[in-house]
């Protein structure tokens, strides 16, 4: 088959493309022809081995998910021993330990949805990752509920487009804040109010959220804590990266220590793949709650490009790869 490889950690120009062996699945696995990937965050930590502790986990001298792209939507062609809920010929989406940038990918299959009619593989494909991320902070961690006010710091990319759409699903009055290129889209998402953070600050105008969401940690703890509301809850997903051996880690640090000092309530986490949330996300795409903001698609040959521009920190919306 033809996958984007990664043999050795670095940035874009250690990708390439290849002819590999087919994987096999093994016991509770399946094999997907896969129809569609998308490109995230997670995908260029894994490539560049950074922060240089993820290394334990992903591989000390080279990574051992030779084959990016954490998404995948496609259709099952074989499953392995003990697998008795999806068949061969099931339509499905989720989220893999790679492998969703090449033609097939074997991956457990307690990670996996099935994908309902109508709902295409490349909506699909762009949901897993980040629709998980958006979905369990909102309602996992912040708890959002019918008419709470919720401000989402950073709302134009992958996370943050789920996140505008999902917290107006759950109920809430959303305050969105991005570039003044991405205002336009992020307020076609449904959010209530979009503060373009190059023209106005989020912090200066006296306003008080019960929940913030927080996908990039560039303001300071004291301005977070200015705009929420008494018992409010904040959520932080991501952060500036400080230094190639933490990452954000020291920042996440330092604001759980400061909110413990406050009776606002202070989360932090890494999303899971689980079946119950994907069937939720599988359900909502199928009744339109949430759209994926699609940036563009791209074949095999796009994949270095893609990652690049993630790993910019600028990238708008979702990139989403077809393998053929």
């Amino acid at each position: 088959m033809t996958a984007v490889t990664a043999r050795t950690y670095g940035t874009e120009d250690v990708l390439a493309v290849e002819e590999i062996p087919v994987p096999n699945p093994g016991d509770g696995e399946v094999l997907i022809q896969v129809a569609a990937s998308s490109l995230n965050a997670l995908d260029w930590h894994f490539v560049t081995g950074t922060p240089y502790f993820l290394r334990l986990m992903a591989g000390l001298v080279r990574p051992k998910r030779s084959v990016p792209g954490a998404d995948v939507a496609g259709t099952v062609v074989a499953v392995g021993s003990s697998v008795n809920d999806i068949a061969v010929g099931d339509r499905v989406f989720g989220e893999t330990d790679g492998g969703g940038c090449g033609q097939y990918a074997a991956t457990k299959a307690s990670t996996l949805a099935l994908l309902p009619d109508g709902v295409t593989f490349e909506a699909a494909a762009a949901t897993p990752v980040a629709g998980l991320t958006a979905l369990q902070a909102l309602r996992t961690h912040a708890d959002v509920r019918p008419g709470d006010s919720v401000l989402i710091n950073g709302a134009a990319g992958g996370v943050g487009t789920f996140a505008v759409q999902i917290a107006k699903a759950l109920g809430a009055t959303v305050t969105a804040v991005c570039s003044g290129r991405n205002v336009e889209m992020v307020g076609a998402l449904g959010a209530d109010r979009v503060i373009d953070y190059t023209t106005e600050d989020l912090a200066a105008g006296g306003d008080r959220y019960d929940v913030m969401m927080d996908n990039v940690g560039n303001r300071t703890t004291a301005e977070c804590r200015r705009v929420l509301a008494p018992s409010a809850r904040y959520v932080i997903v991501s952060g500036p990266k400080e230094n190639r051996w933490l990452g954000p880690v020291p920042l996440i640090v330092r604001r759980a220590l400061a909110f413990r000092r406050t009776d606002h309530s202070f989360h932090q986490f890494t999303a899971s793949p689980n079946r119950a949330d994907l069937e939720l996300l599988a359900a909502m795409l199928a009744d339109g709650r949430i759209v994926p903001q699609i940036d563009r698609v791209v074949g095999l040959d796009g994949v270095a490009a893609g990652l690049a521009e993630i790993g910019s920190a600028h990238a708008r919306a979702k990139i989403v790869v077809r393998p053929a």
